[in-house]
């Protein structure tokens, strides 16, 4: 595979602001065999002036309906031709080398190739990477940890290259119960149809600005959390159907045995018991599981101390208390001493 086409499928939705430089992104690859995809949903700003610019450069793809991002990437999807595609959000871009790197790091039988990404502001500053360099990825064939626990350590839509084959095999998405987040169809569920290979450097940027579906400035946070886990058990769905057609069993409700799912669900129970959409949880029980899935999580031992503790705060204080240690976790503005803060991250790498 020297040479292959390789098909970067872009999906926007009122991004006319971003999308010029995620094309402009695509276009620049030096891998010499691209082809740039763009699949505008219905948007009502500038997005599709920006699209008519491009003429014959990309393959345009103008639905007349809004239908989420699951529906604009089945849409790329049928308009692509590449043996490798990537879906790259309109708000990320790639850096100039990415397609190059993604092929010569591809292997025959894999489904997908994972990288990190700097995490960006609106302005394209640097903030961090992303995923963060403590948290390390998990590659080869990770099906065990997916019917265990419902998930393995990946990343977003833009820090993802997927075989044709695999994409095949698993699309359609779901269009209704993956309007938004569709990334979390795709990477749970490729797996099943070839190991993960995963690179370290960082190909391209994840822009962070506070307007996408998931910002909780938007309905607060305690919103975010309940829609993070009716996206959760839409995965657990796709995953567990997947899975029983290819002789192989999920384990009954994954997310008890993942700290992340558990991390949301504690702090859905603990900042909006009335609205929390799993009857019957108690803080101290799902305390405990996260303890115990703290232990196997994939970071340094001393950030998983430091998992652990956050645990078990929640579990045993008081609501108020405990209140404001899962805002000081999950709002970056919430705490004082930010500085110390990420020094602290830095000393428990």
């Amino acid at each position: 595979m020297a040479r292959p086409l390789v098909s970067i499928v872009i999906n926007n939705f009122n991004y006319a602001r971003y999308l010029s430089q995620s094309i402009d992104s695509a276009l620049a690859q030096t891998h010499p065999s691209t082809e740039v995809v763009v699949v505008d949903d219905a948007s009502a700003d500038d997005s599709r002036a920006v699209i008519r610019g491009y003429d014959d450069r990309i393959v345009s793809v103008l639905l007349e309906q809004n239908g989420g991002q699951g529906a604009a990437i089945n849409a790329g999807f049928r308009a692509s031709h590449g043996e490798i595609v990537i879906f790259l959000d309109s708000d990320d871009y790639l850096y100039s080398q990415a397609v190059e790197r993604v092929v010569s790091a591809w292997t025959p039988g894999i489904s997908k190739v994972q990288y990190r990404l700097h995490l960006v502001d609106r302005e394209g500053g640097k903030i961090d990477l992303f995923p963060a360099p403590e948290i390390r990825f998990d590659s080869g064939d990770v099906v065990p940890l997916l019917l265990a626990a419902g998930r393995y350590e990946t990343t977003v839509t833009s820090g993802n290259a997927f075989s044709r084959g695999a994409l095949e095999k698993m699309l359609p998405i779901p269009q209704e119960q993956f309007r938004i987040a569709a990334d979390g169809y795709l990477v749970t569920v490729a797996p099943l149809f070839g190991p993960v290979a995963s690179l370290e450097e960082p190909l391209g940027a994840y822009r962070q600005h506070g307007e996408s579906a998931w910002s909780p400035g938007r309905n607060g946070l305690s919103a975010k959390l309940r829609r993070a886990l009716l996206h959760d058990a839409h995965r657990y769905g796709a995953l567990g159907e997947k899975a029983r057609k290819l002789g192989l069993e999920l384990v009954p409700s994954p997310g008890l045995y993942d700290h992340n799912h558990l991390t949301t669900r504690i702090s859905s129970l603990c900042l909006d018991p009335e609205q929390h959409p799993h009857a019957g949880d108690s803080r101290l029980a799902l305390s405990l599981r996260g303890v115990l899935s703290s232990r196997h999580a994939r970071l340094p031992w001393k950030r998983r101390a430091v998992l652990g503790a956050w645990f078990v705060a929640i579990g045993i204080l008081p609501r108020p208390a405990a209140t404001r240690v899962v805002a000081w976790r999950m709002i970056p503005a919430s705490r004082p001493l930010a500085s110390l803060f990420r020094a602290v991250r830095n000393l428990t790498r």
